[in-house]
């Protein structure tokens, strides 16, 4: 069987204080992603990474462009030509850095895109009313049901990041996500616990920013991508740059359908898949629930330098 490689871009969460300290020590074109957003956006994020707290890197406005950086900087290091690859995906904010790498959109004009994403989104919800949380040990079925009880009471609540059958992601007003901990834990979550994250992504409270964000995406010039990259709102690759467009607004108060991507990577028989990002979460979620798909986590320098070197 000829080589099939896979490529998947993380996105909030797998920010840490010091993350990347062996790339930085490494690799000068790694390096010199982080010059470049420094240029463009006149925040220096290396600096934030070393010197900063988790407070610091956690905030939406910056979190975004940080990890579209980091994510690109990884994947400018593999030193790959996307016509290599045979299918991409991002995590939320990560389908940006999908895009970035199958040359579909400039790095400099994705990292003004993404901090106006952040601030709109961010804008939308007043600090303190919105909520995420992770439920473990529920069907889909079953906190379907839940949120929508909630929800036809009158506290919005619905399903953000489906990751795997039973590890999905919930959001919406504090008030809501509250009310859904609870009845998880009586209903026999194996954990419900409330997220660090600064907006309530991918529900109808993000209808604001998505008006916002479809104006600023208006005046963006795709390109055709490169290779194929899944959306997390219909899970298909489209070349139709419309559609596109259409499906990356509609992300953002839309779940991620992160299972159902994972699905497609398998079908599709992908001989070698990585996580192009500077933590180990989508690789955790793959193997958990893949035996047939190896996959590395390109956090690790030296999973770096192996795919430089094949």
């Amino acid at each position: 069987m000829s080589r099939k490689l896979g490529f998947v871009f993380p996105g909030q969460g797998s920010q840490s204080i010091g993350m990347l300290s062996e790339h930085f020590a490494a690799s000068k074109i790694f390096n010199n992603i982080f010059d470049i957003a420094k240029e463009v956006l006149g925040v220096d994020f290396k600096k934030l990474i070393f010197e900063g707290t988790t407070e610091d890197l956690s905030a939406t406005e910056v979190t975004q462009p940080l990890l579209l950086t980091a994510n690109q900087a990884i994947w400018k290091a593999t030193n790959i030509s996307p016509s290599e690859v045979e299918l991409m995906a991002g995590h939320s904010l990560g389908e940006y850095s999908a895009y970035v790498a199958a040359e579909s959109i400039d790095f400099e004009e994705a990292l003004t895109l993404v901090s106006l994403r952040a601030k709109f989104m961010q804008e939308a919800v007043k600090e303190g009313e919105g909520g995420i949380a992770a439920i473990i040990g529920l069907t889909y079925s079953e906190l379907l049901n839940i949120c929508n009880e909630i929800t036809e009471g009158g506290d919005l609540v619905s399903m953000a990041n489906i990751n795997s059958d039973s590890q999905i992601v919930i959001s919406g007003t504090k008030i809501a996500i509250d009310k859904a901990i609870e009845v998880c834990k009586d209903k026999g979550a194996k954990r419900a616990i409330p997220l660090a994250m600064s907006v309530p992504s991918h529900c109808k409270l993000m209808t604001p920013a998505s008006i916002k964000f479809s104006e600023e995406l208006d005046k963006i010039d795709l390109a055709l991508p490169k290779t194929q990259v899944l959306q997390n709102f219909s899970v298909s690759h489209s070349n139709d740059l419309s559609v596109i467009k259409e499906n990356l607004v509609s992300q953002l108060y839309s779940p991620v359908r992160w299972s159902e991507i994972m699905d497609f990577f398998e079908k599709t028989q992908i001989t070698k898949l990585y996580e192009c990002g500077p933590a180990k979460v989508l690789t955790g979620l793959v193997k958990k629930r893949f035996r047939d798909i190896e996959i590395s986590s390109l956090s690790d320098y030296d999973a770096l330098n192996t795919l430089k070197n094949v």
